[in-house]
């Protein structure tokens, strides 16, 4: 499954993770570039 998080705090970063792990495809997207 493709996923989109939009979000890359505390929560987001470990969601995109964990769900990667699983393996899904995802993508995370912040409005602040780090």
């Amino acid at each position: 499954m493709r996923i989109t998080i939009f979000g890359t705090g505390y929560v987001g970063l470990v969601t995109g993770t964990c769900l990667a792990d699983v393996g899904h495809d995802v993508l995370c997207m912040d409005v602040d570039a780090a």
